[in-house]
């Protein structure tokens, strides 16, 4: 995975379980004490870099060791900024009648499915679009595969139905222009369609930069095992479906050869027919492995011993 610290995003998924989060933080502490300026997000709902690193992350960037700082995105916070944010709009727009009864609206959307996965995706953008701000790479540790996949694709969902309702606004001004209810070209200067119209270019710049595989990179994360492997299959079609070619594959948590007794002498003849399969199915992808440790990865040592398993040459790699 070397060849991707030269990338200004990268994104690791796959199956709950597999290691994201471990691969993930040693990548992100390998690019720091490499000397790039790192920010590792976690998108997970169910943080555990906290964990993993032995000290606290939080909603906001804070510093974590030199050249590496840390964000626990927390979607109920982004889902209130983000409706904050859409009331204060508001407020600059229409009526205080119209305004507080659309405030009342948005207030009954916050409970509604899919606006914290808008408000973390919109954090996800500032995050990509700025490429980091002051930092060189942005690592993402993400949500299981579903949730990740999701977010990921969001720009190509949204921007069709945004591009809708811009299509409904301008039909409906037309209409009233035509009526005489408007001036004619009035809607040149409607502030909603100006808004929708923002927001389209955005959720267009944030799908042309995911695509750009000179910059954003997306990794696979799996175990020698049936069902990670069936997972990342479907991964990497709807990836590539979505325009979105998928970097590199890490097969983590490999047995060590030349383990005594017949328990690990079937387990690990098992595990050799999926390397098999996972060689197959993901041949065109960069591929490394990531061998089983002693104990639970926490803390610097472990991380940096995952780094150097990450980093290996080329030759090391399969």
């Amino acid at each position: 995975m070397r060849h991707l610290l030269d990338r200004h995003v990268v994104f690791f998924a796959g199956k709950g379980g597999v290691g994201k989060t471990t691969c993930s933080a040693a990548f992100a502490l390998a690019a720091a004490r490499g000397g790039r300026r790192v920010l590792l997000v976690s998108t997970d709902p169910a943080h555990s870099t906290s964990d993993i690193f032995e000290q606290p992350f939080s909603a906001e960037e804070r510093q974590v060791l030199p050249n590496l700082a840390g964000l626990e995105i927390d979607s109920a916070h982004e889902a209130r900024r983000y409706l904050d944010e859409a009331k204060a709009r508001m407020a600059g727009l229409f009526s205080p009648a119209v305004v507080k009864e659309a405030a009342r609206q948005i207030e009954l959307t916050a409970a509604m499915p899919g606006v914290a996965d808008v408000a973390l995706f919109d954090r996800m953008t500032d995050l990509v679009l700025a490429r980091g701000g002051g930092y060189d790479l942005v690592v993402f540790d993400t949500a299981p595969t579903g949730h990740a996949l999701q977010l990921l694709r969001m720009p190509e969902l949204m921007v069709t139905w945004i591009d809708a309702l811009a299509r409904r606004r301008r039909d409906v001004a037309a209409a009233q222009a035509a009526g005489g209810e408007v001036e004619a070209g009035g809607a040149a200067s409607d502030p909603v369609l100006e808004i929708l119209e923002r927001r389209a270019g955005r959720l267009r710049a944030m799908r042309s930069e995911l695509c750009c595989a000179d910059r954003v990179a997306v990794v696979l994360v799996l175990v020698p095992e049936r069902l990670p492997i069936e997972e990342t299959g479907r991964a990497v079609h709807l990836l590539e479906e979505a325009g979105l070619q998928p970097a590199g594959v890490v097969v983590n948590r490999v047995l060590p050869d030349g383990l005594p007794g017949d328990y690990f002498r079937s387990r690990s003849a098992q595990e050799r027919t999926y390397r098999d399969e996972i060689d197959r199915r993901f041949g065109n992808l960069r591929r490394v492995t990531i061998p089983q440790f002693e104990s639970d990865i926490h803390g610097l040592a472990g991380l940096e011993w995952v780094g150097q398993h990450l980093l290996a040459d080329p030759a090391r790699a399969r």
